[in-house]
C-alpha cells in the first residue's frame, strides 16, 4: 500500500492564516510600506502632484445627458446640481493634463511631479484621465472600504495600488507629494486637508509643499478660516499655508512657479 506523502509545513511568510491574524498585523503594515516603495523605485518615481476631491463628480457630458433624461422636477434638480459640480471634474482633468505636459518637458532622468490620486471615480478619475490624455504616467492609490469602488481606467497599470490601512495610504500621499490640490469633497477630502495642514503647521512636514484649494466659494462655505483666526484658534499666518482659486491658469502658474523656485534653491533651475 503506497505511503501518503507528508504535507510540508508552511513557512511563516506563506501562512495566510497567520498573516491575516492580529499577530500578523505588523507584517501587513510593513508590506504597505515596502511594496509601494519598491514599485516606485522600479519606475523611477521620485515625487508627485496629488489631486484630492469628491468621488461623486461626473463629466459635463454625462451630467448634461442626465439632465436631459430627468423624468421629473426632483430628478432634474439633482441633475442640475451634478451639472454645476461637473465644472470641477473638467477643471481637474485640464489641470492634470497641463501639469503632466509641463513635467514631461523637464530634462530629468527621473519621473518628476507625477499626477497621483486616490484611484477612484470623480475628481480622482478626472485627474488620472487628464494625465493619461497628456500621455504621462500617473498613480492611483485606492483604499479598501465597505462600499468599494473600482479603480478608474486611466491609472498607469503598474502604478495602481490597493491599500487596507488609511494611514499607510496617507503616508504615501504626503511622502512623495511636492504639491497638493484639493477640489471640493466630503469627509475624506476634509480629513486629508486638515491632516496635511496639521503636519505643515507642526513642521512634521518640513519640505516646501504648495497647497491649493480649488473652488473658492465652496471652501468659503465649508470652512470659515477667518473665524478660526478671529477666535484665536489658529494664527493669521496659518492662512499662508494654502491659496484658493477658481482658475486652472492660476493654479497651474502657482504650482509650477513654486516647484521651479524650490528646485533653484536646492540644486539649480529645472530645465
Amino acid at each position: 500500500m503506497p505511503q501518503k506523502r507528508k504535507r510540508r509545513p508552511l513557512v511563516a511568510y506563506e501562512n495566510k492564516r497567520f498573516l491575516n491574524q492580529r499577530a500578523g498585523r505588523p507584517l501587513r503594515i510593513l508590506s504597505e510600506y515596502l511594496e509601494p516603495e519598491n514599485r516606485f523605485a522600479c519606475h523611477h518615481i521620485v515625487d508627485t502632484i496629488v489631486f484630492m476631491g469628491s468621488a461623486r463628480f461626473i463629466p459635463r457630458e454625462q451630467a448634461e445627458a442626465e439632465l436631459a433624461a430627468a423624468p421629473d422636477e426632483a430628478a432634474a434638480g439633482v441633475a442640475r446640481q451634478r451639472l454645476e459640480m461637473s465644472f470641477y471634474y473638467e477643471a481637474a482633468d485640464e489641470l492634470a493634463a497641463r501639469l503632466t505636459t509641463w513635467s514631461k518637458e523637464l530634462n530629468d532622468e527621473e519621473h518628476r511631479y507625477v499626477v497621483c490620486t486616490g484611484g477612484g471615480p470623480g475628481i480622482m478619475e478626472s485627474a488620472n484621465r487628464g494625465a493619461s490624455r497628456a500621455r504621462g504616467m500617473n498613480i492611483g492609490m485606492a483604499i479598501s472600504i465597505p462600499n468599494e469602488q473600482a479603480f478608474n481606467s486611466y491609472i498607469t497599470r503598474e502604478l495602481s495600488f490597493h491599500f487596507h490601512y488609511f494611514f499607510m495610504r496617507k503616508f504615501w500621499f504626503a511622502y512623495l507629494a511636492k504639491a497638493v490640490i484639493f477640489f471640493p469633497g466630503g469627509y475624506g477630502t476634509l480629513d486629508e486637508l486638515f491632516e496635511l495642514l496639521t503636519l505643515l503647521k507642526t513642521r512634521k512636514i518640513t519640505k516646501h509643499l504648495p497647497v491649493v484649494l480649488f473652488g473658492e466659494k465652496y471652501w468659503r462655505d465649508i470652512i470659515n478660516f477667518d473665524a478660526l483666526v478671529r477666535h484665536g484658534t489658529i494664527d493669521p499666518e496659518d492662512l499662508d499655508l494654502f491659496i484658493s482659486t477658481d482658475s486652472v491658469d492660476e493654479a497651474y502658474d502657482y504650482i509650477t512657479q513654486q516647484l521651479k523656485d524650490v528646485a533653484i534653491a536646492e540644486k539649480g533651475p529645472l530645465l
